[in-house]
């Protein structure tokens, strides 16, 4: 952590060109250097590297650089799939090998871990890579933006410098079919700009509603799967209850797993989505609810015994209600598997479902759904500590 009171080099301001020497990758991208102890943090860059930079950004305990040039490279750097890299802000790791992402998100997963959850790194299992580090994405929002010194309408992604719209033609990271809906979508423009476009293509026979969540990496959801299985099946328990469950996803995927499951949600289509799931699955030992979390959790863990009931939770990125929270370090079930795409807030939910010794963390596995960008699916195993 950077001390509060580390001094500001008196000479460094805006528009300065410096060599850095990258020490490391922060979480979310950004390569970490120093000047006189300073911290500079700068994207696009690999450790080891050193780089030609321009502040661009001047705090009181850190600065912002943009690459000039790579003066020495590393030997895992690459050139870029995407000729938009570098300014649609959808990815940040296209600069780097494969194997130096997946070693790279390992790294910065146990950091995260160990320092927002208190989590020692040792749990933390290898990075699950992706078979298809490109061509993968299964859904994509893009947007319009009235591009006026040009006087033509931008079509694609926001910027990761600014808040303007970069115009692209494809995404490398998407599925070669939203692709050619990206073709069709520039062919027959919005009216005006800020419009966005959602492009989807749809799961193999599941229903999912136009605004309901389904995982965006169909190539690598088997490996998703199978590591919440393995974990569930691990702990031995006859009932799942699956919290923010969705479409029943999850769920339906474990009914096998249980003697019975019960998923909640609060998106009633999403709901009537699920429970046609599992019909269409010949799913009969679970049932669908829909009601907040917070609601329906208490009636649901006396129904079913806690040293004989798992939770698993999958919420928004933004993480669990703290009443959800509490509630589970009340009901205490025999084991809670959270899954995330967003590290930081499950670390920090991880850290208080632990607290005073509630839960022990059993095991973390990440999982790479979103080559090429800073994001990473995490699977945690929690286990009720015994007394």
């Amino acid at each position: 952590m950077i001390s509060e009171t580390l001094p500001q080099p008196p000479t460094l301001s805006p528009g300065q060109r410096h060599e850095l020497l990258i020490d490391d990758i922060a979480f979310g991208g950004e390569g970490v250097g120093r000047i006189n102890e300073f911290v500079v943090f700068t994207p696009f860059v690999l450790p080891g590297e050193r780089v030609e930079v321009e502040i661009v950004e001047l705090k009181k305990n850190f600065a912002r650089a943009r690459l000039v040039q790579v003066l020495s490279p590393s030997g895992e750097r690459v050139q870029p799939a995407c000729e938009y890299f570098g300014r649609c802000g959808g990815c940040q790791y296209q600069h780097m090998s494969y194997a130096a992402q997946v070693r790279m998100k390992h790294k910065q997963i146990s950091d995260l871990m160990q320092r927002l959850g208190g989590i020692p790194s040792e749990l933390v299992s290898p990075v699950v890579p992706c078979p298809e580090p490109y061509g993968y994405r299964n859904r994509i929002m893009i947007r319009s933006q009235w591009n006026k010194p040009e006087q033509k309408l931008n079509i694609g992604f926001i910027r990761g410098d600014c808040g303007l719209v970069e115009d692209i033609k494809e995404c490398k990271i998407a599925e070669p079919a939203l692709n050619s809906e990206i073709t069709r979508v520039r062919a027959n423009p919005p009216p005006k700009g800020g419009i966005k476009v959602v492009l989807r293509i749809p799961p193999d026979d599941w229903d999912v509603p136009r605004d309901s969540f389904f995982q965006n990496n169909f190539f690598l959801l088997p490996g998703l799967v199978q590591t919440v299985r393995e974990t569930l099946e691990a702990a031995g328990t006859k009932h799942l209850v699956d919290l923010y469950c969705g479409v029943g996803f999850f769920g339906i995927e474990m009914a096998g797993a249980v003697q019975s499951f019960v998923g909640v949600e609060c998106d009633k289509l999403a709901i009537a989505a699920a429970r046609r799931n599992a019909r269409t699955r010949d799913v009969t030992n679970g049932e669908f609810i829909s009601a907040n979390v917070e609601e329906a959790l208490p009636a649901l863990m006396n129904r079913f015994s806690s040293e004989a009931t798992s939770v698993l939770i999958d919420p928004p990125r933004k993480g669990c209600f703290p009443e959800a929270l509490e509630l589970l370090r009340q009901q205490r079930p025999a084991q809670i598997i959270y899954v995330s795409c967003h590290p930081a807030t499950m670390a920090r939910d991880l850290n208080i479902l632990c607290r005073d010794g509630v839960f022990t963390v059993n095991r973390v596995t990440p999982l790479d759904m979103f080559p090429q960008t800073q994001h990473v699916e995490c699977v945690a195993d929690l286990r009720l500590t015994a007394k």
